[in-house]
């Protein structure tokens, strides 16, 4: 090889090594390029970010004001049916969910004491008799011997002993037949009550109804002590009843008697059940210092799907706004954020309410009079709210 041909070879070689580092500095400056259209997107959307507000309408709509109570199903009328005398079960003669009538048996107890019980006390009565008629006869002698003993003083024929004698006997003839009368009206009382222990053995149903609960079993021996026992449980009529509802010191003064109610199961949990409140007692019932005054809310259970003893919930419409500017109850709750860097502060409750709404994307205080309410919405009394101002509810920060 020649130096020409050397010569030649290197200049063949540079623009080869030129174009590389073209390349790379190009490929270079689409990097800066990229990074810095990266900074400034991200510099865009933090400047942009902000939170996004969720709104709802302000609207007419009708209030139901409503006071919730707890209370137990019972029947209107329920009775009890005990026993007054101790003896042995002798036969029973209904159990639960029959149907009885007024003066209809439901059970005997054994009568076997009692009744002896009663033959004594009618021999008692026959002995106070004769002792009556026994103290009459001496009477009318004693009556007699004095008549004539008068008559033979009179005559001379009798001295004064013999007649002061003759009058005492009298006297005590008269006392011995009072104590005899007043031993037969004892006899008599003794006999009535032998006979009315006697007619106890015998259980009756005092009224038309159902029998809710038997509470004993034949051959039981009951003891009618210091307490009755109690045999059977009746309901006179399970299409009517009642709730008993418990009703707090600081909605007492929201409730009468007359206004509509509703009341839930546990049975028929998607349904609600019509009443009617029907009174208001005065009578205050503490528990875990908390008062409460009991309320009756008649009930229509033609359908027989109630049971005495249920738990409900019970809901008293106690005031009713028809046609009133509303918002809901979120929106006098909402607080919007404090804007970036700046601290939110804490202050105490001031008694004004406000709802908030956007002008441009700021949220803005409107200061409002609220009135009733139903849990959900709120009557807006006063205030630069109209139907279809939009006011913000909540709050949702960007990612």
């Amino acid at each position: 090889m020649n130096a020409t041909d050397e010569v030649k070879r290197t200049i063949g070689a540079r623009p080869s090594i030129a174009a590389r580092w073209l390349w790379r500095l190009g490929v270079l400056l689409v990097i800066v390029s990229a990074v810095a259209f990266g900074v400034r997107t991200m510099r865009a959307r933090a400047a942009n970010r902000g939170p996004t507000f969720v709104s709802e309408s302000a609207r007419r709509a009708d209030v139901l004001v409503t006071v919730t109570a707890t209370g137990t199903l019972e029947a209107v009328t329920t009775v009890e049916v005990g026993a007054e005398v101790t003896g042995r079960i002798l036969k029973l003669n209904v159990g639960e969910n029959d149907k009885v009538k007024k003066g209809q048996v439901l059970a005997v107890i054994d009568p076997e004491q009692l009744q002896a019980a009663l033959d004594q006390a009618s021999a008692q009565v026959a002995s106070s008799d004769a002792s009556v008629l026994q103290a009459k006869a001496t009477l009318t002698e004693a009556g007699l011997v004095l008549e004539r003993n008068k008559k033979l003083r009179e005559q001379g024929l009798l001295g004064q002993p013999e007649l002061d004698t003759a009058t005492a006997n009298r006297q005590r003839a008269e006392a011995t037949l009072a104590s005899a009368q007043a031993n037969a009206s004892l006899s008599r009382a003794a006999y009535k009550l032998a006979r009315s222990r006697l007619d106890k053995t015998t259980i009756v149903s005092p009224i038309d109804g159902v029998v809710l609960a038997r509470l004993v079993e034949q051959g039981q021996t009951v003891t009618a002590g210091f307490q009755t026992p109690v045999l059977f449980r009746l309901a006179e009529d399970l299409t009517r009843m009642r709730v008993k509802a418990a009703i707090d010191e600081a909605d007492v003064g929201r409730v009468r008697p007359g206004l509509s109610a509703t009341f839930m199961v546990e049975a028929y949990p998607e349904r609600k059940f019509p009443s009617v409140m029907s009174s208001l007692g005065n009578d205050p019932k503490t528990s875990q210092n908390v008062v409460t005054y009991q309320a009756l809310l008649a009930v229509d259970n033609s359908e027989r799907l109630l049971r005495p003893g249920m738990t409900c919930t019970a809901t008293i419409v106690s005031e009713t706004k028809k046609d009133v500017l509303v918002v809901p109850n979120a929106a006098l709750r909402f607080v919007p954020p404090a804007p970036p860097g700046e601290k939110k502060t804490t202050t105490a409750i001031e008694p004004k309410h406000h709802v908030y709404v956007l002008h441009g994307k700021t949220p803005v205080a409107l200061e409002v009079r609220i009135g009733a309410t139903d849990g959900l919405v709120t009557e807006i009394v006063s205030g630069d709210v109209k139907p279809g101002t939009e006011v913000l509810v909540d709050v949702k920060e960007q990612p």
